[in-house]
């Protein structure tokens, strides 16, 4: 009898502990449909899954008072309250609302970690694939311009060199990344965002003013987070595009892009690819090219793997093969024209990252290593079409070749605290070594940038209404760099110690209106930047620019306000956006053109610092979304980018009396006020109609107009550059798609209409959109 109540007690006490838990399970929905995958969790607790491809999930949850949460890119995240009793099996199905706005998708650019956009304490944009298919977009340079401070300009009608500015700040100040990694260097700075194809990108985030703290230098206007594919389900397409520049001139592009994910999540791998022709177009029939002669060919991948639940490898890889030419005659050899930029680019960008989070996913470590090789062989000159023998002798030697190479290695180290508090820390070396030669015109830029930088911040939640973020990076700076210019030579030997402070808050007013702020602090050593490695031809010669011989370090003090309404009228998702930002910068570098020429008969530029600048201004942006059918935003810039004191763009140098020096108060290229406007409407399951534009207000913009290199300045038209797009979709098979589209970019030509013309011309006066009405088709394949 002992004996039998003795085994029945034992059995009973096995029985409870296999079912001290319970299963939770069922379906998660958005109108009807299954969403695949989305995340099934329990706040402030461990246990966590990921439904199926048919949208259902099981859970097995401790008993007690829990709740339950479901989060899936692109959906609102939704929570329910629930109580486990051990043994009791419960049924708990989601049905989740698209999140039409963007408003609670994950980033990670603002704190370093994955964050919804919400919680974030900075403002982070995003630019996806929605937008970047409504704008007709095949490069990142294309679609950047649809966020509220960021604008892209065509800087030469040769070459086509581009840069994004971010709230009225030229290139050089914006740090772009690639999956978190600044291994963009300032070569890629120069013709990069029209190398990279949209196809390869997820997502672009976009964080405005300083973000040094996080990212090291050169983050002074803010980052540009470019982060590629990921493998997340089995899908594939193919995507082509014909368009006709002007109503002529082609530009033809396909594009590939499939993954395959493994039956149990643990691993997957995406590829993409790119092929792009692009002809040369001349908008006033002189001969030479205002829009490149452009092939690309790209190819990469990215996968990763799951050892157990607590960790993660990813590894990528992107190759990159693209040829430019602009001038003219770019038929024959480039040493037999009037005027060429040639240039062939092969870039490698690769990565490997791991991943490790503990049992209670409260602490996570990665460690990771980026690097970019790029080998350029360029061509940058002109008049060898026979005019004399001097010139020719000249043509024959604008050979050159570039080679770049960036390494960036780190680990990051994050800690969440029971009280939602976060503390994440960091060590990370950057390293970028350039050698940029042209040996007919004696000209080297060798220079090699060493970074060491430590970081360290701490997210503090008071309550759930308040979130402070308190952050520092160090970094010690050694530039190691040597600059030739025919006869003249100079050197910047920099070793650096920095302290980069950030201090930003949120504040939830009210649940429907929250208030951001902040400062950031922000620097610059003295070294070559994208537009000191870009080449440009004035008056058939060429201008270089190199580094003066007492150029010291550029200092920021970088603070942002903003007000942020979000309220849902009825089903009506509205959002309302108005930011301020003022930028103060100290010893800011501006390039002067001295007046000087060379034996060779090339102008010298210098870049010099100025006494001081400031950029302060307005940002606001309006979303609504009435329907899932239907989405506007629009959004405009008020600025003003001011010099402290007036700054030289032009030294005379006496020799014509006719010729003064120029100098100007405001920057230049940088327009008072810009925006942009986005609607998309589903119009039926079939059809799709998407109107999007961008506005360019007047600016001033330099002119080169005499062989000395004189210049005056010309206040620009302004301009609005509106694209409508008609796509239509249909579904031949469960897994098999298909949509055709086709449109109008620049439906208004709203263009520049007074280039420069001739061999003579000043290839940098351009401005204004970077294309002319421009029809376009495009037909996409495949299970997406």
């Amino acid at each position: 009898m002992k004996l039998s109540v003795v085994c029945f007690l034992i059995f009973s006490f096995i029985a409870s502990a296999q079912n001290n838990t319970a299963v939770i399970s069922g379906t998660i929905t958005s109108e009807g449909n299954p969403v695949p995958f989305a995340s099934v969790y329990l706040k402030n607790g461990s246990q966590g899954t990921d439904a199926n491809e048919y949208g259902i999930y099981r859970l097995e949850v401790p008993p007690g008072s829990h709740t339950l949460a479901v989060q899936f890119q692109g959906y609102r995240p939704q929570t329910k309250a629930i109580t486990v009793v051990a043994g009791i099996d419960q049924t708990i199905n989601f049905n989740i609302v698209e999140d039409a706005l963007g408003l609670d998708q994950v980033v990670v650019s603002a704190t370093r970690n994955n964050i919804s956009k919400k919680e974030a304490p900075v403002i982070v944009n995003i630019v996806g694939p929605k937008l970047f298919q409504a704008t007709q977009s095949i490069s990142l340079a294309d679609g950047l311009n649809y966020q509220p401070g960021v604008r892209v300009e065509t800087n030469c009608q040769n070459c086509g060199f581009t840069q994004v500015r971010l709230n009225g700040l030229q290139g050089q100040y914006t740090q772009i990344l690639v999956n978190s990694r600044p291994v963009f260097s300032a070569l890629n700075g120069v013709y990069g965002l029209e190398q990279i194809p949209v196809s390869i990108i997820d997502r672009v985030e976009v964080v405005r003013s300083g973000g040094s703290a996080l990212f090291g230098s050169n983050a002074i206007a803010g980052t540009v987070n470019v982060i590629t594919k990921e493998p997340v389900y089995n899908t594939w397409d193919v995507n082509s595009n014909f368009a006709l520049i002007d109503g002529s001139t082609p530009d033809r592009s396909v594009n590939l892009n499939g993954s395959i994910v493994s039956e149990d999540l643990t691993s997957g791998v995406t590829v993409f690819g790119m092929y792009r022709n692009r002809d040369a177009y001349d908008a006033n029939g002189d001969g030479f090219s205002e829009i490149t002669k452009l092939t690309n060919n790209s190819l990469g991948a990215k996968a990763f793997f799951r050892p157990n639940d607590n960790s993660r490898i990813g590894l990528d890889f992107t190759g990159i093969r693209e040829y430019r030419r602009g001038g003219d005659r770019l038929d024959l050899a480039p040493q037999f024209t009037d005027v060429t930029e040639e240039l062939d680019h092969n870039t490698v960008f690769t990565g490997a990252d791991y991943e490790w989070f503990n049992d209670a996913r409260t602490s996570d470590f990665t460690a990771y290593v980026s690097a970019q090789h790029t080998n350029r062989d360029s061509y940058y000159g002109g008049l060898g079409g026979g005019r004399t023998a001097a010139d020719s002798i000249a043509a024959n030697n604008a050979f050159g070749n570039t080679a770049d190479f960036a390494l960036v290695g780190g680990g990051k180290f994050s800690h969440h605290f029971k009280n939602d508090d976060v503390i994440t820390s960091g060590i990370e070396y950057q390293l970028n070594d350039t050698e940029d030669t042209i040996a007919g015109y004696n000209r080297l830029v060798d220079q090699r940038v060493n970074n060491f930088g430590i970081y360290s911040q701490y997210e503090w939640k008071p309550t759930d209404k308040f979130t402070a973020l308190l952050g520092a990076r160090l970094d010690h700076v050694d530039v190691d760099g040597f600059y030739t210019i025919e006869n003249v030579e100079r050197s910047s030997q920099v070793s650096q110690t920095v302290l980069s402070p950030r201090f930003t808050i949120l504040y939830d007013i009210t649940e429907a209106l929250q208030f951001r702020g902040g400062y950031a602090r922000g620097f610059r050593a003295p070294q070559a930047f994208n537009e000191d490695l870009h080449i440009s031809s004035v008056g058939g010669e060429q201008r270089f620019v190199i580094l003066s011989e007492d150029l010291e370090s550029e200092f920021s003090n970088a603070y942002t306000a903003s007000f942020n309404f979000t309220k849902d009228f009825n089903k009506t998702q509205t959002n309302f956006l108005l930011e301020g930002f003022y930028t103060d910068l100290q010893n800011p570098f501006t390039i002067v053109s001295t007046g000087a020429s060379l034996p060779n008969g090339a102008f010298l530029d210098e870049s010099r610092n100025g006494t001081g600048a400031y950029v302060a201004g307005t940002n606001m942006e309006l979303s609504v979304s009435p329907n899932s059918n239907l989405f506007f935003q629009a959004g405009m810039t008020f600025q003003k980018s001011i010099y402290k004191e007036a700054q030289i763009l032009f030294e005379a140098d006496g020799s014509n009396p006719e010729e003064t020096s120029v100098s100007a108060k405001e920057f230049l290229r940088s327009p008072n006020l810009y925006g942009f406007l986005n609607s998309n409407w589903q119009i039926n399951n079939a059809l799709k109609l998407d109107l999007t534009g961008s506005y360019t207000g007047s600016m001033i913009v330099p002119h080169v107009v005499s062989e000395s290199g004189f210049i005056e300045l010309v206040d620009t038209d302004s301009f609005f550059d509106m694209t409508g797009k008609l796509t239509y979709h249909v579904d031949l098979k469960e897994t098999f798609h298909m949509e055709v589209s086709g449109g109008v970019q620049n439906i208004f030509n709203s263009y520049q209409d007074d280039f420069d013309e001739g061999a003579l011309r000043d290839s940098n006066y351009i401005y204004g959109p970077n294309r002319p009405r421009t029809f376009f088709i495009g037909l996409k394949f495949g299970d997406f």
